[in-house]
Formats: C-alpha cells, sequence, structure tokens
C-alpha cells in the first residue's frame, strides 16, 4: 500500500473500498493501549518510549487526557439526503479492523490510501469532527518518523504527486471560507480548531480518490472521489501525541466521509461502530443496521450538528430514576462525562449500592468514586443502564476500571463517570461490548449487543512488514498481506497495574503535573 505506513507494529485499520453503486464500508479498531497492541509495541518500540503500564493511574489520565473533545469553528450543514443503496457493509481496502493506539490518544485509527499511485495515511476516526484531513505540503506537521513512533514511519500527501488530485474551487458548496479564497490560485482554504491544547489544521481542500472494498460476496475495489483537507499547518495535539498522520471526520456535516460517500451512491447514509473489550473494533460504511436493533431518534440541532441523544431515565442496581438530559455519543471520548444533576444522581446512586469502601477523593485522578476491593477479591457491582427517548435501554457492560498490583491481584476499582461542565458526553467506555449504528437517512441512533470478533477475520496486523500495495484495478481485489491476526476479545473488565499502596485501606495514586493538567483540561473544556 504504498511507502506510507512502512510498518504498523501498533495498528492497521480497514480501509474500505467501495464497489459498485452503493454497497457498504467496514474496518476494524484497536485501542493505543490494548494487550494486542502493547505486544507490537514491545516488538518494535523504542527503548524508553513505552505506553504507560495496565492498570496504573498515569495510564488512566493518558487516556482520558489525550481524548479529542473538539469543537470545529466552521459553519457546518446537515447531513445529505441518503442516495439509494443496495447490497452490504463497506470496508477499508486493507481489512475492516479499527485499533486505539498508545502513544497517538484515546482514538481509533485505521489505514486509509488516497491518490494514484496511492499513498497510505494512519488516521483517527472522528464522530465528533466532520473534515477528513491529512498532512501535506506541509509547511509545519508532526514529522513522519520519530523515536517515539517506534518502527512507525509515515508518509505526506502531495497534489502535485497524484494524477487523479483535483482542486477545489472557491465555488464549491463544501468551501465554507469561500471569502478567503486564494484569488491567485483558486483553491479553497479550510481552518479548524479543536477544544484540545489548542489544537488546529489549517490548508486547502483537495479531490482525489480513496481506495474502499466490498465485504459480502467478491471482494471488489473501487476508487471514491473524496474531498478532504491538504493539512498544511497543524498545531497542537496533531503535533505527535494525537492523529500525528491525519484525521477522518464522521459527523453529521455535507463534508465528512459518511456523507460524502451517500451523495455519490457509494453507502447508504448510514455506519456503525463496533467497540470491543480490548480497544478492537470495526466501523462499517453504509450499514444500516438490523430489525433487532434497539434505536433512539437524534437530536438535530442546525448550529450544534453532533450525535445527539435524549435520556429520560436510568438503572442503577434495583433503583430507577426518570431523568431529562440530552447527551453526544463520541467515539472520541475515552470516558463518559456527566454534567449535575445528572453526574450526582448516577456517582451517588452507585456509591449507596457499592459493598465495598469508598477511598477518599484524590484531585490526580479523572474518578471521583474510587473504591478497595476486599482479600477475598469478590466484587459485586450495580448495573447501570441508560433509558433512551422511546423507552429503548441502552446497557452499560463495562462502567468501572479495575486497579491490580503489581501481581495482577485486584485491589480496587473506579466508577469510570468523570464530572464535566454544561455537556453531556456518551464516552467509548459506555459503549463497549455494542454495535452502535449512526443512522444519518433515518435520524436515528441504533444499538445492540454484539461479538466485534464475530466475524470473517480478513484484515490482518503486520509486525515489522510493509503493507501490501492497493490494487488500483477493482478486478485486483483486496490487498492480501499475511501479517499477525488481532487478537480475540479479552474479558470484560479492564485491569490497571499499580504500586501496592502502603495502607490496606487505602489506594494511593500519583501522577505527573502534565498529566492531572490534561485530566482537568479534559474536565472543563465543553464542545
Amino acid at each position: 500500500m504504498g511507502a506510507a505506513v512502512r510498518a504498523l507494529p501498533l495498528l492497521l485499520v480497514a480501509v474500505a473500498a467501495v464497489a459498485g453503486a452503493a454497497e457498504a464500508l467496514s474496518l476494524d479498531v484497536h485501542h493505543r493501549y490494548s494487550s494486542t497492541v502493547r505486544g507490537w509495541a514491545e516488538a518494535v518500540g523504542h527503548p524508553g518510549h513505552r505506553a504507560p503500564q495496565a492498570g496504573t493511574a498515569e495510564y488512566y489520565a493518558a487516556l482520558a487526557g489525550h481524548d479529542l473533545r473538539r469543537r470545529s469553528l466552521a459553519s457546518s450543514s446537515p447531513a445529505p439526503a441518503a442516495a439509494p443503496t443496495a447490497g452490504g457493509p463497506l470496508a477499508f481496502a486493507d481489512g475492516n479492523e479499527t485499533y486505539r493506539i498508545s502513544d497517538f490518544g484515546f482514538l481509533h485509527y485505521a489505514v486509509v490510501a488516497l491518490g494514484t499511485p496511492n499513498v497510505t495515511f494512519l488516521v483517527a476516526l472522528d464522530t465528533g469532527s466532520d473534515l477528513f484531513w491529512v498532512p501535506c505540503d506541509c509547511v509545519k506537521c508532526a514529522p513522519l518518523s520519530s523515536p517515539s513512533y517506534g518502527n512507525l514511519q509515515f508518509d505526506m500527501y502531495s497534489p502535485g504527486n497524484s494524477s487523479t488530485s483535483r482542486k477545489v474551487p472557491c465555488s464549491s458548496s463544501l468551501c465554507d471560507l469561500q471569502t478567503e479564497c486564494n484569488a491567485a490560485t483558486s483553491s479553497c482554504p479550510y481552518s479548524i480548531e479543536y477544544l484540545s491544547d489548542n489544537t488546529s489544521s489549517n490548508g486547502v481542500l483537495v479531490e482525489d480518490v480513496m481506495y474502499l472494498t466490498t465485504e459480502s460476496g467478491q471482494p471488489k475495489i473501487t476508487q471514491a472521489l473524496i474531498t478532504f483537507g491538504c493539512g498544511q499547518v497543524q498545531t497542537g495535539s496533531f503535533l505527535g501525541s494525537a492523529a500525528p498522520n491525519g484525521l477522518l471526520g464522521l459527523g453529521m456535516a455535507s463534508k465528512s466521509v459518511p456523507s460524502l460517500l451517500a451523495s455519490k451512491g457509494i453507502a447508504a447514509n448510514s455506519f456503525s461502530m463496533c467497540f470491543g473489550d480490548d480497544g478492537h473494533g470495526r466501523i462499517n460504511f453504509g450499514d444500516t443496521g438490523s430489525s433487532d436493533q434497539l434505536e433512539t431518534p437524534l437530536n438535530i440541532y442546525k448550529q450544534n450538528p453532533y450525535y445527539n441523544i435524549s435520556i429520560t431515565g436510568f438503572m442503577v442496581g434495583n433503583k430507577s430514576y426518570s431523568t431529562k438530559f440530552s447527551a453526544i455519543v463520541d467515539s472520541g471520548t475515552s470516558f463518559t462525562a456527566l454534567s449535575d444533576p445528572m453526574y450526582t444522581d448516577i456517582t451517588s446512586s452507585f456509591n449507596s449500592q457499592a459493598k465495598e469502601k469508598k477511598n477518599p477523593p484524590d484531585s490526580s485522578l479523572p474518578f471521583e468514586f474510587c473504591y478497595n476491593i476486599s482479600s477475598k477479591g469478590a466484587v459485586s457491582l450495580p448495573n447501570i443502564s441508560l433509558t433512551a427517548k422511546g423507552g429503548s435501554i441502552f446497557p452499560v457492560y463495562d462502567p468501572i476500571i479495575t486497579i491490580t498490583d503489581a501481581s495482577s491481584k485486584p485491589i480496587g476499582y473506579c466508577l469510570a463517570i468523570m464530572k464535566s461542565e454544561g455537556v453531556n458526553l456518551i464516552g467509548e467506555n459506555f459503549m463497549s461490548g455494542l454495535k452502535v449504528v449512526f443512522d444519518r437517512e433515518r435520524l436515528v441512533l441504533g444499538w445492540k449487543t454484539f461479538n466485534c470478533y464475530n466475524v470473517d477475520n480478513s484484515s490482518k496486523l503486520p509486525v515489522n512488514q510493509n503493507p501490501s500495495s492497493v490494487p488500483t484495478k477493482p478486478a485486483m481485489g483486496p490487498s492480501s498481506s499475511n501479517p499477525e491476526a488481532a487478537k480475540g476479545p479479552s474479558p470484560n473488565i479492564t485491569q490497571i497495574d499499580v504500586p501496592q499502596p502502603s495502607s490496606s485501606s487505602s489506594i494511593q495514586w500519583h501522577l505527573s503535573g502534565t498529566l492531572t493538567a490534561a485530566i482537568a483540561l479534559l474536565c472543563l473544556a465543553t464542545l
């Protein structure tokens, strides 16, 4: 697949090539701190550069601190009407797996091939923003190689090197900054700021082919013309700590990848994301869900077009509560964040039913409600579920993180809900064990309990191996490589190692000032 990502020890996400008219796309996802990714990183990683040890407070702080809770400053428009579709889901051409990667923030990543000849990019997948952009003719971008990347080496896009690249004119409906167009070049500029450490991306819009493939039946490779950002200047987290090789927006606006695929009749105006227990997952473009899924309407606000749903109640253990609030479903957020009174209602109810002794609050932790585990090690947790508008129950299978000592013995756990100000976010941890369908045609969110691994394991994750080339002719079928396959799901519990506490009655965590500041930013930021 070209030289873009010459070795992908940490992640290979499905690059789905589109076939014919209106099929669906998909890809697999891995979490950056998953055991699978950690194994690859240790095999090829750079000495002295290692992800936080699973189980430590630094591990959880890093996950929370790297969330890209963004706010696009460019105006957005509602998603276009769906084009008629037929067939099944589509995927990126190298398989349909996505992965969370430890070195680049708590986001799902995929490998995407662009241009002729094709160049590959390791891009973050973000339901909270719209524009797809990659580093391009860079003035200020993340380095293409770095000791902190381990054995990864990235590539850069250049319109002049692709025979199928075209500039997007100022007159295009996708050009939000028409008044700032360059009269000399007639190229449409873009500028997006994300609410994460003054993070932004700036450049011009271009159009080129993206390689996609059908999943059902005989695989077919299709080249889909996609508008994306030629990112010439990046700032903040994009300079290394998150999405250094690009970001693929999955939001509601007309310039997002799902919208573009639907408007061209390539895929239905819907996609799904499956969230496994260990950071492994899948994304299927054109997936409209199934008849047995549960659903709730999406709240569509013209000035704030996120995947927003209404919650009418919740249950903790044997107690049910009526409430009314809206929440943004955001795969780019590590842990669920709630504002009051919802935060206090849910956490207080959980605390009243928890059997274990609560630890004193620790300001260095992103979680307020943490508990000791007795020497017997048995924990009986109250179940948590949300009731969505219309009455459908949204189950929460993994509301806690488990703390273990150096011998992997559980010694404590925390309710993984953070307190926010003025915004409610259903994060990735509340979606664990579910396939979530973002149906933008019917304007509903769907979900069902799902095993992300109970599918054809067609995608592979190479270690110390170059990705194979994406074929440029549909008749050639998907690329063939023989890398190490991803591991299956782990038990539905997150374990984290921490130093043995000095006292059996409490658990002590220690965080660096940088990570503590990152947590504070996450908790206080608003979309």
